[in-house]
């Protein structure tokens, strides 16, 4: 089991060649354009819920910052999709790979600060140093700041890579544990398989949850910069 740990992780490949691409691109199939005057329940649901998102996330922005509402809620539907997706049976999660998530994150974070300096300069640059600052303390408070700055989009690629990863990996273990206890004590099977299934409603509670915080801190960001 120690061996086969982290083999869900290890990206795809098909004759050779990956296939993250066509992973990344299914769930735009769950997400139908409608071409009917009147929609079925489905896409009544899911239009329901993304403009109830859409209304909650983007109320505290100005004009220039509703700009981004598209993006913002394809990029909710996408997270939100993928890591759903991933708790299936022998599927792939491309949200446990940092390398995407910093893929993500570093191009919505540099559009938030460019916005800002490009709009609000002058506010964008008194970040750096609060007022009062003592003269002694400038050097090392613009250091502290800027590197605060450039540490958001990590911490935000780790925060959605460690979530994720973690509950995969209990999952893994705890199942593993299941069939390992059957043939020994089915009482402690039967005890470790509820545990199991309550992970499982836990994690699609997280799969949900941090694409909205992923989404919602992205959105601060935008609304820090506009």
């Amino acid at each position: 089991m120690n061996e086969n740990l982290f083999a869900s992780f290890a990206t795809p490949t098909m004759m050779g060649l990956p296939i993250v691409i066509l992973i990344i691109m299914f769930p735009s199939i769950l997400f139908p354009s409608p071409n009917r005057l009147i929609n079925n329940r489905l896409i009544s649901i899911q239009q329901w819920l993304v403009q109830l998102t859409s209304k909650q996330m983007m109320a505290i922005h100005n004009s220039k910052g509703q700009t981004w509402t598209l993006m913002l809620m394809s990029l909710i539907l996408f997270i939100g999709s993928t890591n759903l997706l991933g708790l299936l049976p022998h599927s792939f999660t491309p949200t446990t790979q940092l390398s995407m998530n910093l893929g993500m994150a570093i191009p919505l974070w540099a559009g938030t600060v460019f916005m800002g300096f490009r709009h609000k300069t002058k506010a964008a640059l008194a970040h750096f140093l609060p007022q009062g600052t003592p003269i002694f303390l400038i050097p090392m408070l613009v250091i502290i700041e800027t590197i605060s700055l450039f540490i958001q989009p990590v911490a935000l690629a780790v925060r959605l890579t460690a979530n994720i990863t973690a509950g995969h990996l209990l999952m893994h273990l705890i199942g593993g544990a299941t069939l390992a206890l059957m043939s020994i004590s089915p009482s402690t099977a039967l005890i470790t398989f509820i545990v199991l299934i309550l992970l499982t409603i836990l994690e699609f509670a997280v799969a949900m949850i941090q694409a909205y915080v992923f989404t919602l801190l992205v959105s601060l960001y935008l609304h820090d910069n506009t």
